[in-house]
C-alpha cells in the first residue's frame, strides 16, 4: 500500500468511527427504494456516493436508486407505497402535500440553497440582481411563472411583460443578448459555455431572499411513526454520502451516475461539483455548524410567509407543523469527517 493510500484508508476509518459505524458484524440489510426527480447528475452525487462507497450498506440498507426524468413522475409513488423515500425539488412541493392532505413529510434537506437562478449575458448592464427586472425579455417556463416568478414580482418588482416561454432550449437566450433566462446554477451555465462560448452572469435566487430548502428527502408519515430507525439510518447515510462526495474521492459515485445516465459526461459532473461548492448549494449556512441536511422551522416559516405575500397560499392554509420533522437532522453528523477529509487533502504528499 502506498503512503497516500494508507493515509486515505486511515481517514476513512476515522470517518466511520466518527459517524457511529464502529467495526462489527453487519446487520441484516433493509431494502430501500429511493427515487429522484430527474436523471442522474452531480446534484444527486451524495446519494450515489453512499451507494458506491458502501455507506448505505454499513447502515444496514440495500438501497436502489431510481432516477427520474422527463417522462418519469416518481412523486405519486411515495404516498402509494411503491417507493420508500423521494428526492423532491423544494418546499413548495411540501406545502402542496400538506395542503392537499398527502401523508408524506420532509425529513432532511440536502441543499441549503435552491439552485434556481436567473442568467444574463455579460456586458449588457446587468451587473446587479436589481438590474434584471429591466430586461425586456425573460425566458421563464410555465410552471415557474406560477411559483418563484410570482415571488420575484411581489418582492423585487419583476413584470409579466418580460415573460417569454422557456422550453429548455438555449437558442433564444443565446441569440438575444438583452434577454435573461431561468436555469439551475449548477447546470445551465455549463451548457451556455459549451453552446454560446461565454460565461453567463448567474444570479442565485437564494442569495436574494428565495429562502426555500432544496433537494429534500420525503417519506411517508407512517414510516416516520413506525420505522424511525430506518429513516434515521437512510438520512444519516445520505448525509455522510454528501460529505464524502464533496470532500472525498467521488470517482465511484461518478461512475454510477454515468452508468445510470449515459447522456452525462465527466466534464459536466466536475464543473457542477465545483459550482455546488463555490455557490454553497449543499454546505453553507446552518449546515456549517449543524451538518449537511440541516433544517430549521423558522426558515420554513419565513419561506411560507414569502409565498403568502406572493399570492401562492393563504395565511394559515398550510399547517407548517406537518411539513417537516427535525428529529433526524441538525446533530452535526459529518462535521468531523469533513475536517478529516479536508485535512487529508491539504496535507503535503510524500513520494
Amino acid at each position: 500500500m502506498t503512503r497516500r493510500r494508507a493515509q486515505a484508508a486511515l481517514v476513512w476509518a476515522g470517518a466511520l468511527v466518527a459517524g457511529g459505524l464502529a467495526a462489527g458484524p453487519a446487520a441484516a440489510q433493509d431494502k430501500v427504494v429511493f427515487a429522484t426527480n430527474w436523471k442522474a447528475q452531480a446534484a444527486h452525487g451524495g446519494f450515489y456516493q453512499a451507494l458506491a462507497d458502501g455507506t448505505y450498506a454499513r447502515y444496514g440498507l440495500a438501497v436502489e436508486i431510481r432516477q427520474g426524468g422527463p417522462q418519469v413522475n416518481n412523486r405519486p409513488l411515495l404516498p402509494a407505497g411503491k417507493i420508500d423515500f423521494l428526492m423532491t425539488g423544494n418546499l413548495l412541493h411540501s406545502f402542496d402535500n400538506v395542503k392537499n392532505g398527502v401523508p408524506v413529510i420532509t425529513v432532511a434537506s440536502l441543499f441549503q440553497k435552491d439552485p434556481q437562478a436567473l442568467m444574463a449575458h455579460p456586458g449588457q448592464g446587468y451587473q446587479r440582481f436589481e438590474d434584471l427586472k429591466k430586461a425586456p425579455v425573460a425566458y421563464i417556463a410555465k410552471d415557474a411563472q406560477f411559483s418563484w416568478w410570482a415571488w420575484l414580482k411581489a418582492e423585487h418588482g419583476f413584470k409579466d411583460e418580460q415573460l417569454r416561454p422557456y422550453n429548455y432550449n438555449l437558442g433564444p437566450f443565446l441569440a438575444n443578448p438583452k434577454s435573461i433566462q431561468q436555469g439551475y446554477a449548477v447546470e445551465e451555465p455549463i451548457s451556455i459555455r459549451k453552446q454560446g462560448g461565454f460565461t453567463p452572469l448567474t444570479f442565485l435566487l437564494a442569495d436574494h431572499g428565495y429562502s426555500t430548502y432544496s433537494t429534500t428527502i420525503e417519506t411517508r408519515v407512517e414510516t416516520v411513526q413506525k420505522r424511525p430507525d430506518l429513516v434515521k439510518r437512510f438520512v444519516e447515510a445520505s448525509i455522510l454520502g454528501w460529505v464524502h462526495y464533496l470532500y472525498g474521492d467521488r470517482r465511484g459515485a461518478d461512475a454510477l451516475i454515468l452508468k445510470d445516465n449515459p447522456e452525462m459526461d465527466q466534464g459536466t459532473i466536475d464543473q457542477s461539483v465545483a459550482l455546488m461548492k463555490t455557490l454553497g448549494i449543499v454546505d453553507s449556512g446552518d449546515s456549517l455548524t449543524q451538518g449537511i441536511g440541516a433544517m430549521k422551522p423558522e426558515r420554513i416559516r419565513d419561506f411560507y410567509d414569502k409565498m403568502v405575500r406572493a399570492g401562492l397560499y393563504q395565511p394559515g392554509e398550510v399547517d407548517l407543523s406537518k411539513v417537516a420533522t427535525f428529529q433526524f437532522v441538525n446533530h452535526g453528523l459529518g462535521l468531523d469527517e469533513k475536517k478529516r477529509l479536508l485535512a487529508a487533502t491539504r496535507a503535503p504528499q510524500k513520494p
